[in-house]
């Protein structure tokens, strides 16, 4: 009988932190990452002996890592962790409340009380870390250095008996208590590798690698590249090209890799899942079996797309062309080669989140069995490759997302046309792989190189990479091995894809600037290195100033026409509004919708206003709903109900919405008096609820969301940083409320 061959590949990858001139690492993401998710997520896999997954460490991860157990990273964020807070320096506490509540505030600061509290403490302070540093205790900051480390502890780590006692205690924490949080990181690193090895010694997954520092393979070989995907694109002033370096790249990750696990790395996920011919090509003479990538390049390789119905199942031909092996030859080359589905895929990394465990896993398994249904009917294999970011999306699921994954796991074991298979074993049990002769250059995003190439700030970073490289050529033969030796090193870092992620608009984090500034300094220890003062350009910054998220409180009761036609000018001023942040993290690859959130109330009513960033008729689709939530908090400490929750939810049918109900606390929907609905110019939404439909009464606050459903799939949300908040008061108190102080 035909089955169903799950390859699940889990990418482990961060930038390269660390300085190599000052050894200091700019930021703690490699430490934090490698407590929280690196060594769960092949641990978990011991509950599940028939899954077999393939785990992609890329080597400046894994060195990094190294740096850590070996206890020579100095690393300023986990050193102000580890310092009484009695001798932090007023510099010091404003770096702590810049850095250490850099976690989800959902899943990660908000399951920690005291923490929570914390970060409201400071939000009630306008968010400003200098305000805060001198008001806040010192037992504030002694609590927050605790639990900004507890909240990155993996779920295994958390069973610790030490641990356990730690959290149990809550807050007002010691100096013994801190020193545990610090001390007891390094031993828990020292697990993380270890496990990987032991996992594949005992034949339960395999390990890939990428090139050493995760550089774009194809771009590196010739930034033209960029042109030949994208045609048009705009280039950097000067070409780089440089194919001998792509070969240093992968070579120094099969080293490592070997080094560490004991065996040469049969397969590779190139950074970003970016190939092109000339790529493949050095990868086969490096040894290299097979790759991944893609499905985008895949169909523009085989010119024509992957096609989808409307709830994101293949057609029967793009089922038959995407779940097989390929293998790739051109002359003396080749490669085996396996596509990602990348909805199937995605689904895990930005939607999940927002379902259900349960509902989520089961969605999986039905999506993936009625994608594969066209090719099993033929009497054939399915192979299905799920291949995503095996840290980043677990920041947004509750515990990590251990509960959805096991019941993932556990839902595929007892599906009989099931198998879960690593790459290499699939490739082995495979038919006669269909033959590629031409692939197009690509990566994951688009199959192009768009977010690494063609933009101003990306350009101009080449432009410098290109002329440092240039500098290496010239003059690293005049000075002493130890000299050239950190010159190159710190040229291949500069080449990692991690720095033009942030460059143009796509992308953007709270670090920005640390990124900016770290590329610009390991390009300006090139020149350094070689002996030479580095040049005055790369002392300013390359990034630019994009539009991030805006939030304005109420300043004044509003009381808006909502008549589906027209809006005044004055009709929503004094609102509450929320804009987002359209760089809205470090991920790709999620859909944004939702534009910018109005709320306000009135004497009587609650208004609320969502922007869509394009018209409901351009995506609106079968079971579209546009919800409204309402957390409402009593401000009665004696209240019976402290908080209660609200969800209007209107369908959104093309250019109409033809019904709405409101519920609370999930009771039966209701369709009560004085609510009103409206959809203006297909792309405004805009509603009233009566305060007294909400038994909102002076003093409450209100806790406003907005999220966009189709069936049980989350779509998009707003606000992402957190609910756009609003207290019921007389119209001349909103100025004194602690949310709308400057």
């Amino acid at each position: 009988m035909s089955s169903i061959r799950l390859l699940f590949l889990w990418h482990m990858h961060q930038p390269y932190y660390k300085d190599l001139v000052t050894g200091e690492y700019r930021l703690p993401w490699v430490r934090l990452h490698a407590l929280k998710d690196y060594y769960g997520m092949v641990k978990l896999l011991d509950e599940f002996p028939n899954i077999h997954q393939t785990f992609n460490l890329v080597p400046s991860l894994m060195a990094q890592i190294q740096d850590y157990v070996s206890g020579t990273a100095r690393d300023p964020f986990l050193d102000l962790a580890a310092k009484p807070a009695s001798a932090l320096s007023e510099g010091e506490r404003v770096f702590a409340l810049e850095y250490l509540f850099q976690g989800n505030l959902q899943n990660m600061i908000g399951r920690y009380p005291r923490y929570r509290e914390l970060w409201d403490k400071v939000q009630g302070l306008s968010g400003d870390p200098h305000r805060a540093a001198v008001l806040l205790k010192e037992n504030d900051f002694t609590d927050l250095q605790v639990l900004s480390q507890v909240a990155w502890f993996d779920e295994f780590w958390l069973e610790d008996p030490e641990v356990r006692e730690l959290i149990k205690k809550e807050r007002n924490y010691s100096q013994e208590d801190r020193e545990l949080a610090v001390n007891k990181q390094k031993g828990f690193l020292a697990r993380v590798l270890p496990a990987y090895k032991d996992a594949q010694d005992r034949g339960r997954i395999e390990i890939s690698t990428s090139p050493f520092y995760h550089p774009i393979l194809p771009l590196v070989c010739d930034t033209d590249t960029g042109a030949a995907s994208h045609l048009g694109l705009p280039l950097p002033a000067q070409r780089f090209r440089h194919p001998e370096d792509a070969r240093e790249q992968i070579l120094g990750g099969l080293n490592l890799h070997e080094r560490v696990f004991g065996v040469r790395p049969r397969g590779m996920w190139p950074s970003e899942g970016s190939v092109s011919n000339q790529a493949l090509a050095i990868a086969h003479q490096c040894g290299i079996e097979w790759m991944a990538t893609d499905e985008g390049v895949l169909g523009r390789s085989l010119s024509t797309w992957m096609e989808r119905d409307g709830a994101g199942n293949l057609n029967p031909r793009s089922a038959s062309e995407l779940y097989r092996i390929y293998r790739w030859q051109q002359d003396e080359a080749n490669m085996h080669m396996v596509f990602r589905d990348h909805s199937l895929s995605d689904l895990i990394g930005f939607v999940y989140s927002g379902m259900p465990a349960k509902d989520a896993a089961e969605d999986f398994i039905r999506r993936i069995k009625a994608g594969a249904a066209p090719v099993l009917e033929k009497g054939q294999d399915a192979v299905v490759s799920i291949i995503l970011d095996g840290e980043n999306a677990w920041e947004y699921y509750p515990q990590s997302g251990r509960e959805f994954l096991r019941r993932l796991y556990d839902g595929i074991q007892k599906e009989q046309r099931f198998e879960t298979l690593t790459i290499s074993e699939a490739i082995t049990r495979a038919q006669e792989p269909e033959k590629l002769t031409y692939i197009v250059p690509g990566s994951w995003i688009n199959a192009n190189f768009d977010v690494w190439i063609g933009a101003p700030e990306d350009n101009l970073a080449w432009d410098h990479l290109s002329a440092a490289r240039d500098f290496f050529d010239a003059g690293s033969e005049q000075v002493s091995a130890a000299q050239k030796q950190l010159a190159w090193e710190e040229l291949l870092i500069a080449e990692g894809s991690d720095w033009n992620w942030w460059y143009g608009p796509e992308h953007h984090s709270a670090n920005d600037r640390d990124f900016d500034e770290l590329y610009r300094k390991h390009l300006s220890n090139v020149y350094q290195a070689l002996g030479a003062e580095p040049p005055e350009v790369l002392a300013r910054p390359i990034i630019g100033s994009y539009g991030k998220a805006i939030f304005a409180p109420q300043t004044a009761y509003i009381s808006p026409r909502l008549d589906g036609v027209s809006a005044g000018y004055f009709d929503w001023l004094g609102a509450a509004v929320h804009v987002a942040d359209r760089r809205a993290s470090a991920m790709h690859g999620k859909l944004y919708l939702l534009d910018t959130g109005y709320a306000g109330i009135d004497s009587d009513n609650l208004y609320c206003r969502l922007d869509l960033m394009e018209k409901t008729t351009e995506w609106a689709g079968k079971d579209t709903r546009l919800v409204l939530i309402v957390n409402l908090q009593s401000a009665f400490a004696a209240s019976t109900a402290r908080e209660r929750i609200y969800r209007l939810e209107a369908l959104v049918e093309a250019a109409s919405i033809p019904g709405w109900t409101l519920r609370e606390n999930g009771n039966e929907p209701q369709k009560p008096e004085g609510v009103m609905v409206t959809l203006r110019r297909e792309s405004v939404f805009e509603c009233r609820i009566p305060l007294a439909c909400l038994n909102a009464a002076h003093g409450d606050l209100l806790r406003i969301r907005f999220a966009l459903f189709r069936g049980q799939l989350p779509l998009d949300n707003l606000p992402r940083e957190g609910p756009i908040e609003l207290q019921v008061v007389p119209e001349e108190d909103l100025s004194s409320v602690a949310y709308a102080k400057p």
